[in-house]
């Protein structure tokens, strides 16, 4: 510490009191190391798990630091900016909101929501885009005001929106094809930004509002319900024709799997009448007179069946006149 001595002194017009200042330079001595230690430890920070640290050198950015403690030169010559990686931001076109509520309130922003379809058709649409920051380094320096209120991450959103909606007819914007609208807006988006070298990843396109104006809504409502109809009794035709079809092919399988057995059937047996008739042939001509008797008695049993039979020999002498019928009740 400093210590002041005073004495009185006159000086050449006249003279008067002044202070005779005197410095203990061994404080200094201990003070200024003290101070330059505490000037070194500045440079320590945390870097929190959603976050990355950008650490620039007199200006320029030199290094991305990693979640934890870490450690940059303390200011003026570098300095660190945290960026959060994980967190997912959004930005809304067509419409902004007020208050989330609830309920929630919104204000419509018109210039941004309406244009043409592509069979010149007026549309209503509104879009929320999700994004992330991939890499903070190009997010921080690359492009200026990106996500100010009319930055360029805003009008690429309009711009995709716009590109993408105007591509298509009313009926597929309204009714057909909002998912794919949605995936194709944000490729479209993600290729917008990347040519930015943004440093910005596009998570999710969600279509909020997508309706005709005022003027004529209530118009397209009843083309939207002929529309809905339409398709569901299409949809219940397909499911009929699902229901029928297969039952339809499992009949038709069926009876072509009857007729196939049938003509096996069939076959086999032409074969085994065939081979019957070949082996009583071959018996025939060996004994032609036993055979035809044979064939002659067994077709009688066949024609007479249950019916008691008697065989009268002539060549022995016997007539149907010596066939009495003795037994009570007669000939069976």
């Amino acid at each position: 510490m400093a210590r002041v001595y005073y004495k009185q002194w006159e000086d050449r017009e006249g003279g008067g009191p002044f202070p005779n200042i005197q410095f203990d330079w061994k404080w200094l001595k201990l003070i200024i190391p003290a101070l330059v230690v505490l000037w070194l430890l500045s440079g320590i920070y945390i870097v929190r798990p959603d976050e990355q640290g950008v650490v620039r050198q007199f200006g320029k950015a030199v290094r991305v630091t990693q979640p934890g403690p870490n450690y940059h030169l303390p200011q003026p010559i570098e300095r660190v900016d945290k960026v959060k990686v994980k967190q997912v931001r959004r930005i809304e076109i067509g419409f902004r909101t007020v208050s989330p509520g609830p309920p929630a309130r919104y204000k419509f922003m018109p210039e941004e929501s309406l244009m043409l379809t592509g069979d010149e058709q007026i549309v209503d649409s509104q879009i929320i885009v999700q994004y992330q920051v991939k890499d903070p380094e190009k997010f921080l320096f690359n492009v200026r005001g990106l996500e100010a209120e009319r930055g360029a991450l805003m009008d690429a959103a309009e711009v995709a929106l716009r590109q993408v909606v105007g591509q298509r007819p009313i009926d597929d914007v309204l009714i057909g094809e909002k998912l794919q609208i949605e995936i194709d807006i944000r490729e479209l988006l993600q290729r917008i930004i990347d040519r930015y070298d943004s440093g910005l990843k596009v998570i999710e396109v969600k279509l909020q509002t997508v309706r005709p104006p005022k003027e004529v809504a209530a118009a397209f409502s009843d083309v939207v319900s002929a529309k809905e109809d339409k398709d569901r009794l299409i949809k219940e035709a397909e499911g009929y024709r699902e229901d029928v079809l297969p039952k339809a092919r499992g009949k038709a399988q069926s009876i072509i799997r009857a007729s196939e057995a049938y003509k096996a059937e069939r076959i086999k047996r032409a074969q085994g009448d065939t081979d019957r008739f070949l082996s009583v042939l071959k018996e025939y001509k060996k004994a032609k007179d036993v055979t035809r008797k044979r064939l002659y008695l067994e077709t009688m049993e066949k024609i007479l069946p249950g019916i008691r039979k008697f065989i009268i020999d002539s060549e022995a002498g016997g007539s149907l006149l010596q066939f009495l019928p003795l037994e009570e009740g007669g000939a069976k």
